[in-house]
């Protein structure tokens, strides 16, 4: 069994490296994060001119925002597109093309197959996410001329293990489309509905939601004001994009005390502020975020478990 798991692996692998689609995808995101990480670099640069060099700057280059968005955002916003684009014709393209019952009738168990499929993508999404990481961190020690300290490089390396779990959540939705229906097409535009419903929706919603049941709501009522924001909280909390943000945005900043920042700042305004709140350490941040980590563990493991489930269940004629 172990040597089927790795002979499927290897060859999804190969698949994966050899697909235009995704090196399309992952050079679009890879430009994309790198543009940003050299404004943002660039910026801290220019504004930190002449001024003594506080403690956890070189996280900055992650949180900090660069045009539009920091890369903590980014990822939120894109990384999802990356497990999409790997698991939305995983099984049901290979079942159209008559290759999975094929598969299936060599001595290789059929568990074998859902489970060599998925850790194949887990594998292209490590990759893809430890090269952005260590580009990024690479051109921050030449632009700032900064070394990151030991606990800059354990709050990179865990925001790096939940990014890798947060698309790899959704490389379980798109696997689990393409097991559900048989055209390709079909698994491409449920799985991007999904992306769609999560990244715009959901927060609308949230507002909308909060609106209707706090309809007389004040700025002058501070109670009603934060009831309002409870609510948008609690209906945004069951958006993946919203548990990861604010995971990694806790994970990546000592400066915030909670998963929820009322203002954004700049790197100045950052640094201003450190003088008068000292950095959370990691092991409390780390207490703040595992509900979160946890949440989204979760639910890539429910994904997957009914991927895993309806191919099973499903007969092998029909494949």
């Amino acid at each position: 069994m172990a040597q089927g798991l790795k002979t499927i692996i290897k060859k999804e692998l190969a698949d994966h490296f050899s697909s235009y689609r995704f090196t399309i995808i992952f050079a679009l995101i890879a430009m994309l994060s790198l543009i940003t990480a050299y404004m943002v670099g660039l910026n801290i640069k220019n504004e930190l001119a002449g001024v003594a060099k506080p403690r956890f700057i070189f996280l900055m280059l992650f949180t900090s925002s660069g045009a539009l968005f920091s890369l903590v955002q980014f990822v939120a916003f894109f990384g999802p597109l990356v497990g999409l684009v790997l698991g939305f014709d995983t099984i049901n393209r290979e079942r159209n093309e008559g290759t999975l019952s094929k598969l299936l009738s060599q001595p290789i168990y059929r568990d074998v197959v859902i489970n060599g499929k998925f850790l194949a993508g887990v594998v292209m999404i490590a990759v893809m996410m430890i090269s952005i990481v260590m580009v990024i961190t690479g051109l921050g020690l030449l632009i700032m001329g900064i070394v990151p300290g030991f606990e800059e490089l354990w709050r990179i390396f865990l925001y790096l293990i939940i990014s890798i779990i947060y698309i790899s959540l959704w490389l379980g939705v798109a696997i689990l489309f393409s097991i559900v229906f048989r055209s390709t097409a079909t698994s491409a535009l449920a799985a991007l509905a999904m992306w769609i419903f999560f990244s715009f929706f959901v927060s609308l919603g949230a507002n909308i939601l909060a609106n209707a049941l706090s309809s007389d709501t004040t700025e002058s009522d501070p109670d009603k004001v934060m009831t309002r924001a409870k609510i948008v909280k609690a209906f945004s909390l069951t958006s993946p994009m919203e548990l990861y943000t604010d995971a990694t945005a806790t994970i990546i900043d000592p400066m915030r005390k909670s998963t929820r920042s009322m203002v954004s700042m700049g790197p100045l305004e950052s640094i201003s502020m450190a003088r008068f709140s000292g950095p959370l350490p990691l092991s409390q941040s780390i207490l703040i975020v595992v509900p979160y980590i946890i949440s989204l563990i979760a639910i890539a493991v429910i994904c997957f478990a009914i991927s895993y489930t309806v191919f099973m269940r499903q007969e092998i004629r029909s494949m």
